[in-house]
């Protein structure tokens, strides 16, 4: 959005919108498409943004239609972040880095309590179905990245 104009914005926002409204992964591709041509007429930087961003913007497509919706959504997320900074506000300032870490650390461990016991984002059937699909990354870096566990 910072390639167009505040006063474009809306409409801008309101066309890629409709590019995630459609009931498949062809017509996702073909809308974007679509969606890109009627940006390029005004906005030709904004396109050239949007058109590099196309393996990154589509990659909801590889998986099963049911699991969109939670592929989009960052709502659980943003509640966790909320979580993590409600209880550090009441601390404020901490003593040292492993305070925090303790304290994020805690939460994170509640929150992982939480959905295993119950409450998942995503149900196991749904998640066997997205194992089932294949996932192409060849336009992708990717890179593994060995963690170590923390003690709790």
């Amino acid at each position: 959005m910072s390639r167009v104009p505040k006063s474009a914005q809306p409409w801008v926002a309101t066309l890629v919108r409709t590019i995630f409204d459609q009931p498949d992964a062809i017509a996702v591709s073909q809308q974007f498409d679509r969606v890109l041509g009627t940006i390029a007429e005004k906005f030709p930087a904004a396109a050239e943004h949007l058109d590099d961003a196309r393996a990154d913007l589509l990659a909801f497509t590889a998986f099963p239609r049911e699991l969109w919706r939670q592929i989009w959504s960052n709502n659980p997320q943003e509640r966790l972040n909320k979580e993590i900074r409600r209880r550090t506000d009441v601390v404020g300032i901490f003593p040292n880095r492993d305070a925090i870490i303790r304290l994020v650390g805690a939460v994170l461990a509640e929150q992982t309590d939480e959905w295993v016991e119950g409450r998942r984002y995503m149900g196991l059937e749904i998640l066997g179905k997205a194992r089932l699909t294949s996932i192409n990354t060849d336009g992708h870096d990717t890179e593994i990245i060995e963690t170590t566990a923390i003690a709790a």
